[in-house]
């Protein structure tokens, strides 16, 4: 499929937080004849964006409604408590959700944390969006905890954060359409899954020049083979005949005839 029959350009939305750079950056050497399109969305809007047609594949933050969609999960990040650099927390650490139980905390409508119950006590209000939480922390408001990409796609001088190992942590995950499964995206799921270029599931390589017919090889010729030298006759002694004298006749009882 080329990029004419996906309007030009491979469409990959993704939420916050996530970094879609190596994945692209490997796009551009495998198929550099389809532009990757980088659309970034709010976590909640990745997959309306998948079903209405405005991308072609999606990296979104479980749990999200997978009716109809294919759902390869990926990674999952570590949930850390963004809070002012004087905060106590920060001499340690990590903290845990017990250390939290009397701290304010915020919990923003686009939370990409899961909570069956949520730490700390609730804040004065449930601000929009993280970024809104997060200049809530900066002005002394509260806390907030997020996926660790989220502090640092938010980071701010005055703000830091610290692991908290048991709080439930989000899990990123690549999507699309199952009836909308193509070349194109088949070359993008086997990219993040790390196959190589001539994996038998990605896009097929480009075949090989035809190489010229090898001449048979000459068999080395036979040698003949070599008579072994004759030896030279004996020259006869000087003087004599070149035979060997006959012995003298033997008489009776073996006594040689005088």
């Amino acid at each position: 499929m080329t990029g004419e029959e996906t309007g030009g350009a491979f469409r990959l939305a993704y939420a916050p937080g996530v970094t879609p750079g190596k994945w692209a950056g490997i796009w551009a050497e495998r198929v550099p004849d389809v532009p990757l399109t980088l659309v970034a969305a709010p976590a909640a809007e990745v997959v309306g964006l998948l079903r209405s047609g405005e991308a072609d594949a999606g990296f979104v933050r479980l749990p999200v409604e997978r009716d109809g969609l294919s759902v390869i999960p990926l990674y999952v990040e570590t949930t850390v408590v963004v809070v002012p650099k004087d905060h106590v927390v920060t001499a340690a650490d990590e903290v845990t959700l017990d250390d939290l139980a009397g701290e304010e905390v915020f919990h923003p409508l686009d939370d990409a944390v899961e909570w069956a119950a949520r730490p700390g006590v609730p804040a004065f209000e449930r601000p929009a969006t993280t970024e809104d939480a997060i200049r809530l922390v900066a002005a002394g408001a509260g806390l907030l905890l997020v996926p660790q990409s989220l502090a640092r796609l938010h980071h701010r001088r005055d703000l830091t954060y610290r692991p908290v190992p048991d709080a439930p942590r989000s899990q990123v995950a690549l999507a699309w359409l199952a009836d909308r499964t193509t070349d194109l995206v088949e070359d993008f799921v086997g990219i993040v899954r790390g196959r190589t270029a001539n994996s038998s599931r990605g896009r097929a390589p480009a075949p090989p020049a035809d190489k010229p017919a090898k001449k048979p090889e000459k068999k080395p010729e036979k040698k003949p083979e070599k008579k072994p030298a004759r030896k030279p006759d004996r020259k006869p002694a000087q003087g004599g005949s070149g035979r060997r004298a006959a012995p003298a006749p033997r008489g009776k009882k073996g006594r040689r005839s005088r």
